[in-house]
């Protein structure tokens, strides 16, 4: 991945959220992608934890974000990931 950063936010926009992709997917990009500020993931540190209740639980679901957000980043949509397990 290049030019994608990841952070790890203290506040949520939605209470529910736990991580969210800010960008342009690898599969919309086209000859005129240049000169534009990384792509942006999200982590919702308060969320994931309100969510979970060991820390093993907060591992894995960090895990399952990444995965989830990165995936958007590549270019696959909430269905597909849906029916992927994440």
């Amino acid at each position: 991945m290049r030019n994608v950063a990841v952070f790890v936010e203290d506040v949520a926009p939605d209470p529910h959220l736990l991580g969210l992709y800010v960008g342009i997917p690898l599969t919309e990009r086209t000859t005129s992608y240049a000169g534009v500020l990384p792509d942006r993931i999200m982590i919702y540190r308060p969320t994931i934890c309100a969510y979970c209740h060991t820390e093993e639980q907060v591992i894995a679901e960090v895990r399952k974000t990444v995965v989830h957000e990165v995936a958007h980043h590549f270019g696959i949509d909430d269905d597909r990931l849906h029916e992927l397990g994440y």
